[in-house]
């Protein structure tokens, strides 16, 4: 570990983005990842409304899915979208992939050996450098962005990548279910998600100026007493595949509509609020200075309703910042992206805020950032 000298700062010097495929028409999803002829009568039936609903309740104009609709074979992985994006953000940095020392990996889950982050740094070309994955549904991202972040401040590596990707799509394909056996609640979700990959190069800096700062970072864990409102039903063991397909304990469900809502509701607030207002105690900031508020949720709707709530922490709806519509929500690396988009789209002046907070339901996890333009 080198030694550290004086004050290290975390500056964003490079990002990028990857979708896949051409922008698919919400009226199109069912056409690429399939018509599900196998399921139940009244699961066909459902769908055929449930369609109509989430389409009026998202606002998702067009989504992302890494997958040949013709030939039914993915076109990208979570291997090939990441190393696309950190391409990208490596360049933007002004560095070479060998100059990276630090590779953090953040995705929903993951079941393959060896690990994503070494599979990334071999696709980058890099012979040495430290590594590590983080698997924690929507919390992944901001837990890769904390440790990134916290290593480079403390001394122990100058150039970090932080990565993150979801492909979404292979879970919602309809060739993916045990059809016959399927329930509501592990198909809605066919709505919500879509594919993509971004990446951010986190760099030690000896000056607190001139471009945007990681301030801080913030993660807990607030479902030790709720249940799990979103998951698989695969033991903590590998199972025989034959038996997990005939049980169907591979199928992602989420809860929904009134079992959901109890589970996310708190006396006084939303869990999210509480955990937003918990990450602000510990880090207090003037709510006036944030220029973007980006809120790590998969639906506009709820968005909203939150942004009604942070209304009483000062926090002005204005400034929301999402493009899910144009996108769909594609889970981990939206902390990121949208993090990337605002970056090269948008304006700031000094002591301008980029504030992101999410709440994921699988354990009801959370996490946050806090991010200022010096």
């Amino acid at each position: 570990m080198p030694e550290k000298h004086g004050d290290i700062f975390v500056k964003i010097t490079g990002s990028g983005s990857f979708l896949p495929g051409k922008p698919i028409p919400a009226d199109e999803v069912d056409h690429y990842l399939g018509n599900l002829t196998g399921a139940p009568e009244k699961i066909r039936k459902w769908l055929t409304r449930v369609r109509i609903l989430m389409k009026e309740m998202l606002e998702v104009d067009y989504y992302h899915f890494a997958i040949d609709p013709v030939t039914r074979e993915f076109t990208e992985d979570n291997i090939t979208m990441s190393a696309k994006a950190a391409k990208e953000a490596i360049a933007d940095a002004g560095l070479k992939a060998g100059d990276i020392d630090l590779i953090v990996y953040g995705s929903a889950h993951q079941d393959q050996m060896p690990t994503a982050s070494v599979r990334i740094q071999e696709a980058l070309g890099i012979e040495r450098c430290a590594e590590i994955s983080v698997h924690a549904n929507c919390t992944s991202a901001y837990k890769a962005l904390l440790l990134g972040s916290d290593l480079v401040r403390n001394g122990r590596y100058r150039n970090a990548l932080v990565i993150s990707s979801g492909i979404s799509s292979s879970e919602l394909v309809a060739e993916y279910y045990n059809q016959p056996i399927v329930k509501k609640e592990e198909l809605f979700l066919r709505y919500f998600l879509s594919d993509g990959a971004a990446a951010v190069v986190l760099q030690a800096s000896d000056q607190h100026r001139d471009g945007l700062f990681i301030e801080y970072n913030y993660i807990e864990s607030a479902g030790g007493f709720k249940p799990s409102a979103m998951g698989n039903r695969r033991p903590a063991y590998f199972m025989n595949p034959a038996k997990e397909f005939e049980l169907g304990y591979h199928h992602l469900a989420q809860m929904f509509q009134e079992e959901l809502r109890a589970n996310f509701h708190e006396s006084g607030g939303s869990v999210f609020i509480h955990g937003l207002e918990r990450m602000l105690a510990l880090h207090p900031i003037d709510p006036g200075r944030i220029k973007f508020f980006q809120v790590n949720f998969p639906s506009k709707h709820i968005s909203e309703l939150i942004m009604d709530e942070c209304a009483v922490l000062g926090i002005d709806r204005k400034t929301l910042w999402t493009k899910m519509s144009s996108m769909g929500y594609i889970g981990p690396p939206m902390a990121l992206l949208c993090l990337d988009r605002i970056r090269k789209e948008e304006t700031f002046n000094p002591g301008d805020l980029v504030v992101s907070f999410v709440t994921e339901v699988s354990k009801f996890m959370q996490a946050g950032y806090v991010i200022e333009k010096r």
